[in-house]
């Protein structure tokens, strides 16, 4: 028998020296001379390659430790490759079209297919369910070496711009924020909102790595000829049964130059616990540090001492004014619809604008691109359901709705409470669409629609309402400038109405409009330099307050609030400019112009003194689309990195703002009784600056994230109101309100554990946000013309949320939170005026409601992962105030038999347990 292999063996050598007499000659024929002192392997190559025709290919990571001490004369490759790797693990092998393969333990086999080294543009395999194939060609796609461009493509005879699209192996859809860069070099890019990408290299060859964090990682090999593209498919959700831990050079946290910037996965927000079992976009942003609610089930968020009125959320472009559902227990955003969120609280990019503390930027899904699926759960309260898929080939689809049926609980209460025959209902639906039109061109429409209904009891129901619908044209002029193109209309209103009485029966709406046209272009100049830049035009409509009587029976009086209407414009142009692997800047500047347009009539006042009736001077009427006044002015952004190494940067930011748009409460949170006024000649638009600075540290090879965050705001003709102001349909709006400045200064400290099975982060804040009557107005000083803690002003907040996984299937979720209490102002003394008895209250907020503390659990259990399902369920159970903590939402005080008496106002004063089913076919 061995006999007999010997023979086998010796004829086929014979063979083959026969049919290829060429090969071991061809190779020898080129003799290799020279003296390579010092050099790295990566130099000796190109040397080799610029003298002789060989042509190498190898991982930059696993020879960048070799260093060629070798002089040849005349000497054949291989045997000087064998002295070079003589006591290393690397191995070569070298082919008849003399390509040389570097590879480590085992050389590499050199008969490949002939098609092998043509395909340049990578095209996703349809496995079509076998998970053995679609694993082959995952690995080809990872080892194959890809020809990208060509010589005649590239401007720089050195370097090629390589440029593509990152998206789902799964859905099709863009990943967003993914990293792209070559092994060894400080070259890098991260995809935009479409998953595009773009960077420089040098031409030649290159292990690209893209590093979808906290999912997956893919690599390709390449070789860069020229200017080119390359699109990527890769992994993005994928539950894995085994452990799989994933690196990159640098986080994100370290790479970017923006400061201040918190992006949630959906994943990481299905982790927490939540009340009544529902994913929520806002309970997720208020664990982060300097992100703040003045108590639970309250409407909007305070970010770094800002008013809640100050944060621009946008959803798919859309601006939301409400963000909640059922009292604050919801967020308005359905998290199945949800592809990304991102929060600002410094650094803003320069696009946005119209709001001075934050920019919550929510993106939706446009669809799974491959095939139809969907899901949904059922919970005590809520139910939602979506579905998405593809429409043909070119167009995808997304659709969801939730609902409540909440009416329920209020027939659990005692029957003498008054709150049994409350009332509260909300639901609201999603649609977006995404077509392709070719390869340069692409729309994408998106509507929202929500209304939310609620009576406490026979006699008022309130409700109102968010409408908006955009659409967006994508354009791919050349392989450097991309357009944007959006045209949209945001609606927000809202009704009272009393009919209990019909002598007394009335209906109060409010009601905003918004039109909006934006422009948004960005242009990579070079390898340094990445410019954004475009317009945008805001016509806000609002009908400020309407009564009227409803019902023949009303005696009541019709009255209404003089309309308003302004145009807000902007142009800006910023630079995210690379000066080197350490220093990275991001600078640009906006200049706005805001017009407040006519019909209107507006009042004179004498100069000098103080806005009353008795000042009046007489009125100033103005026609449809005059301009009434004009404000103007420039807002400036910039922020810099500079990285001490690969897990260490310091980086520092200053922006400035202006806001056009008050909100009149005199509430700490977003009630739907708030209505909002437009910037006039007696109000002017609200102005910020914000400077801060932040030091960010990763360790354990970039499993645990810290971070220091130093801030402070100064804010300029803020609103506030003088005692006993009446806010709603007040003709007169000017003549109570007082123009205030405000200072908020804090430091933020966060340390993120974002792998193993324990996982999560803490983070403290210390920040204060105090208010002061402007030292020139001429109306009533609040507590003398101090600075007094705003509504929001909390000190110390500490936040815990820690993720347990017992195994792939089963997680453990806890958060802690504890956060000094709001300010209030309380009556300090009773005294007699008049024949009857007065309060004396104290300085306005010179008090503080109890301190607030929660503690949430939740466990999270996914059912089995096999791949061939009718569909995957999962369960959300848990407690939310697990200690059953009554923490104070407010203070009030009220007279009982003659006598004033303090009462206690808590939302959740007990545990509430929760369940939910959630499923996805």
């Amino acid at each position: 028998m061995t006999m007999l292999i010997r023979v086998w063996f010796y004829l086929v050598i014979l063979v083959f020296g026969f049919a290829f007499p060429s090969l071991g000659q061809e190779i020898q024929e080129e003799k290799i001379s020279g003296i390579f002192s010092g050099l790295t392997f990566d130099r000796f190559a190109r040397q080799i390659e610029d003298r002789y025709n060989f042509t190498f290919y190898f991982k930059s990571t696993e020879v960048d430790s070799l260093t060629v001490n070798i002089s040849a004369t005349g000497n054949p490759l291989d045997d000087i490759l064998r002295r070079i790797f003589s006591g290393t693990e690397l191995r070569f092998s070298i082919d008849s079209q003399k390509r040389v393969f570097i590879t480590k333990g085992q050389p590499l086999r050199v008969q490949f297919p002939k098609s092998f080294f043509q395909q340049q543009i990578f095209e996703t395999t349809q496995a079509s369910g076998d998970s053995s194939q679609l694993s082959q060609d995952r690995v080809f796609a990872k080892n194959k070496l890809w020809d990208i461009g060509t010589p005649q493509r590239s401007v720089s005879p050195s370097e090629g711009l390589l440029q593509g699209k990152v998206i789902s192996e799964e859905s099709g859809n863009p990943i967003i924020g993914a990293l792209v860069y070559s092994a060894g070099n400080d070259v890098r890019g991260i995809t935009d909102e479409n998953g595009n990408y773009s960077i420089r290299l040098s031409k030649g060859r290159h292990t690209l790595i893209i590093q979808n964090f906290g999912a997956y990682q893919e690599q390709r090999q390449i070789n860069l000829l020229g200017d080119g593209n390359l699109d990527v498919s890769m992994d993005d959700n994928i539950i894995s049964l085994m452990e799989v831990t994933v690196t990159s050079e640098k986080s994100a946290n370290i790479e970017r130059p923006e400061m201040g910037l918190e992006s949630i996965t959906v994943t990481s927000m299905k982790k927490l616990p939540a009340v009544l079992g529902e994913v929520d976009v806002l309970k997720a942003i208020l664990t982060l540090p300097g992100v703040k609610t003045v108590g639970e089930a309250s409407v909007g968020f305070n970010v770094r001492g800002g008013a809640a009125d100050q944060n621009l959320i946008l959803f798919n472009n859309a601006t939301i004014y409400n963000p909640s559902h059922l009292f604050g227990l919801f967020s308005a955003f359905n998290s199945d619809m949800i592809e990304s969120v991102d929060l600002y609280k410094a650094g803003i990019p320069v696009e946005y604008g119209g709001r001075l503390s934050s920019v919550l930027d929510v993106k939706a899904k446009y669809g799974n691109k491959e095939k139809i699926e969907g899901g949904g759960g059922i919970g005590p309260m809520t139910s939602r359901l979506y579905l998405e898929g593809p429409l043909g080939e070119k167009t995808s689809f997304a659709m969801g709705g939730r609902t409540t049926y909440s009416n329920w609980l209020f027939g659990l209460l005692d029957e003498e409470s008054e709150f049994r025959d409350s009332r509260a209902s909300f639901y609201d639906l999603n649609l977006n669409v995404s077509h392709v039109i070719d390869e340069k061109n692409e729309l994408q429409l998106s509507l929202y629609g929500s209304r939310d209904f609620f009576r406490f009891d026979r006699d008022t129901s309130f409700s109102y309402q968010n409408q908006n619908a955009n659409i967006r044209w994508i354009h791919y002029f050349n392989d450097r400038l991309e357009g944007e193109f959006t045209l949209g209309h945001d609606y927000y209103g809202f009704n009272i109405n009393g009919d209990l009485d019909p002598l007394n029966a009335f209906d109060y709406g409010f009601s905003m409009n918004q039109s909006h046209w934006r422009n948004h272009f960005t242009y990579e100049l070079n390898d340094k330099h990445r410019l954004s830049f475009g317009m945008n035009h805001v016509r806000y409509k609002l009908a400020a307050g309407t009564l009227v009587p409803k019902g023949e029976e009303s005696l009541v009086l019709p009255e209404e609030v003089q309309p308003e209407q302004s145009l807000e414009s902007a142009i800006y142009i910023g630079d995210e400019f690379e000066i080197n692997s350490n220093w990275m800047v991001n600078y640009g500047v906006r200049y706005v112009i805001y017009n407040y347009l006519g019909p209107q009539e507006v009042t004179r006042y004498i100069p000098g003194e103080i806005r009353s009736e008795s000042t009046i001077n007489g009125q100033d009427t103005y026609q449809a689309g005059d301009i009434i006044h004009t404000y103007h002015g420039p807002e400036a952004r910039i922020s810099a990195r500079y990285a001490i190494d690969n897990f260490t940067s310091i980086k520092a930011g200053f922006n400035t703002g202006r806001q056009h748009l008050h909100m009149l409460t005199n509430t700490a949170a977003i009630s739907p009784t708030d209505t909002w006024k437009l910037s006039d000649p007696h109000v002017a638009p609200q102005l910020g600056e914000q400077v801060s600075v932040g030091f960010f540290k990763n360790l354990k090879n970039n499993t645990v994230e810290t971070s220091v965050e130093v801030y402070y705001r100064r804010l300029r003709n803020l609103v506030d109101f003088g005692s006993g102001a009446t806010l709603l349909l007040n003709q007169a709006i000017e003549q109570d309100i007082l123009n205030t400045t405000g200072k908020a200064y804090g430091v933020e400290f966060m340390a993120k554990k974002t792998v193993g099975k324990l996982n999560g982060w803490v983070s403290y804040t210390y920040s204060r946000s105090q208010l002061r009557t402007s030292v020139d107005e001429i109306g009533e000083q609040i507590n003398d013309g101090a600075f007094y803690p705003s509504n929001f002003d909390q000190p110390h907040d500490i936040m815990v949320a820690a993720n347990f996984e017992f195994t792939k299937r089963i997680n453990t979720s806890l958060n802690t939170n504890y956060s000094t209490g709001r300010p209030i102002t309380l009556p300090i003394a009773k005294f007699q005026y008049g024949g009857s008895d007065r309060v004396f209250y104290s300085d306005r907020n010179e008090h503080r409601i109890p301190d607030y503390f929660r503690v949430d659990f939740s466990v999270n259990i996914e059912g089995n992962h096999r791949i061939r399902k009718l569909a995957h369920a999962s369960w959300s159970l848990g407690i939310y105030n697990l200690l059953g903590r009554s923490n104070p939402y407010s203070v009030y005080f009220a007279p009982v038999q003659g006598v004033l008496q303090g009462y206690q106002l808590s939302i959740f004063a007990q545990p509430i347990p929760f369940i939910t089913y959630n499923f996805k076919f």
